[in-house]
């Protein structure tokens, strides 16, 4: 493993692009693009205001970033830096934006969720989508690109719109049978579209791209419902993670459970690898403010997994039953790329992780942390994990075993979240207002990088984009382009067809 030195970000706004060429993070109003292999910086972007989203194109050849204070929305093109756009919602205000599968499409969403609007870069066109409902995943493109399924809500009840995201019209639209819709989303396959309720009504419907109800699923009643859910890469199963700290595995064939999960308070099995995290304690230093940074690194306290030998006591917290939000059952569950294994936090045992075998429906491996676990997440290539607990540590598991690394920078970086490279050589470190990328394969740890010395304060011939209007580039996406949402509400009708127009172009 080779460590890159720290890098400036805010509000961890760090991503690799879709194919694994640059690193976008921003840093107050600026927007910076970094080589990969040498994170030397490419392009130094700057918005209107302070970056608080920014999202990659499918293609990687646009970045999308969100200034919602404002209302504003900016993308950027790293091919054609001349090139750029600002899309303005107005008075409806913006809460959300996201990129259409194609990249050339932009979806924002007005404050408290009164419309979604598509805008076109090419055509400078616009669509107004009404009714979209206020919950945790209201949006889900199925894989490939193909269609978006839209949660609504229209006279007090769910409904569900199905769209073509090629030509933006309405392909199907029903009402769903659930109370008061959480969310939903596609099979990886695109065939089923899975609709869940909130954790007050356990009640998971899977439909059919035509609208039918394929099955109803509802493990039990009276109780606190549906956590999480996750499908298998392969379509064949769905995991769903429910208050009652249990895990239930669905068919693909007859929707019935195949398999229940627990997460016992003692693990008793031989087949089961416990590993955990133990610290050596080092002497409290004289002073932290007179300690050099290689000095403190003396005092500063090592840790290493040890195997347990069963049975094995599982650390519990105990939650707060009378707020809302309960720190208890199945918050996280996510399967490998290969679909041979699986992981699942038990949020009332937040330094517990657990690793299941999907071939065997069976308990493989069980991490125990020293200190609660903040994020998780599969390597896109092999059958390995990354997690990190916020302290200075890396810690990855596969089924050869566990390490816990140190990250060898100078100072205080504590990890609160991390990030895959798409091919899996590398994974991006991000702590509060710091990040560095950590290199595993030999050919991509190269000594430039390591050692890269580049700030976002060599700026260079870097300047602030001008944003300019040119009538005669409507459909030409070398230009700047600018979309304001000044225009008429086209909406959607209470037939739920959609209409596009020529979108009006206002001086900036």
């Amino acid at each position: 493993m080779n460590f890159s030195e720290l890098f400036r970000q805010s509000l961890q706004l760090c991503k690799f692009s879709p194919d694994g060429k640059y690193l976008a993070s921003g840093v107050d109003y600026r927007l910076v693009i970094r080589d990969v292999e040498t994170l030397q910086i490419q392009q130094l972007y700057s918005c209107l205001d302070a970056i608080q989203y920014i999202e990659w194109s499918g293609d990687s050849q646009f970045v999308l970033c969100g200034m919602f204070k404002r209302g504003l929305v900016q993308v950027w093109s790293l091919e054609i830096p001349e090139w750029h756009c600002k899309i303005d919602e107005g008075s409806a205000g913006l809460s959300a934006a996201t990129w259409s599968p194609d990249g050339r499409h932009v979806l924002t969403t007005a404050d408290f969720h009164l419309r979604v609007t598509v805008w076109s870069l090419v055509t400078k066109s616009v669509s107004y989508i009404r009714y979209p409902k206020q919950c945790s995943k209201g949006i889900d493109f199925s894989v490939g690109g193909k269609y978006m399924a839209l949660a609504e809500r229209r006279d007090c009840q769910d409904h569900i719109s199905i769209f073509s995201c090629q030509s933006w019209s309405l392909v199907k639209h029903f009402e769903s049978e659930t109370d008061d819709l959480a969310g939903l989303q596609w099979s990886p396959d695109s065939r089923v579209l899975c609709v869940w309720d909130s954790c007050l009504t356990y009640r998971v419907l899977l439909y059919s791209l035509d609208g039918r109800c394929l099955a109803r699923y509802s493990a039990y009643d009276l109780a606190l419902g549906v956590k999480t859910l996750a499908w298998s890469p392969s379509s064949q199963f769905l995991a769903i993670g429910s208050y009652d700290e249990k895990l239930r595995l669905l068919n693909h064939v007859t929707w019935k459970t195949i398999a229940t999960l627990p997460h016992p308070e003692v693990i008793d099995s031989k087949n089961v690898v416990v590993y955990k995290e133990t610290e050596t304690r080092t002497p409290n230093p004289p002073s932290k403010k007179s300690l050099s940074a290689p000095t403190a690194s003396l005092f500063a306290g090592q840790s290493k997994y040890e195997v347990q030998t069963c049975p094995v006591q599982v650390p519990v917290s105990k939650p707060a039953l009378n707020k809302a939000n309960p720190k208890l059952g199945v918050g996280s569950v996510q399967f490998s790329h290969d679909n041979k294994y699986m992981f699942t936090k038990n949020d009332n045992m937040p330094c517990v992780l657990w690793v299941w075998d999907v071939r065997r429906v069976s308990l493989c491996a069980v991490l125990i942390q020293t200190n609660p676990i903040k994020f998780v997440s599969w390597d896109p290539s092999r059958p390995r994990l990354a997690l990190c607990t916020s302290n200075n540590k890396l810690y990855m598991w596969s089924s050869e075993g566990s390490l816990s690394v140190e990250v060898p920078v100078e100072g205080s970086f504590l990890i609160h979240s991390l990030s895959w490279h798409p091919d899996g050589d590398a994974v991006l470190l991000v702590g509060k207002d710091q990040m560095c990328v950590c290199f595993l394969s030999p050919s991509q740890a190269n000594a430039s990088a390591a050692h890269n010395t580049s700030t976002i304060n060599s700026t260079g011939d870097n300047k602030p984009l001008t944003i300019s209007n040119d009538n005669s580039s409507n459909n030409n996406t070398n230009n700047s382009v600018i979309v304001k949402g000044s225009s008429d509400i086209l909406g959607l009708p209470d037939e739920a067809r959609t209409e596009v127009r020529d979108m009006e172009e206002g001086e900036d």
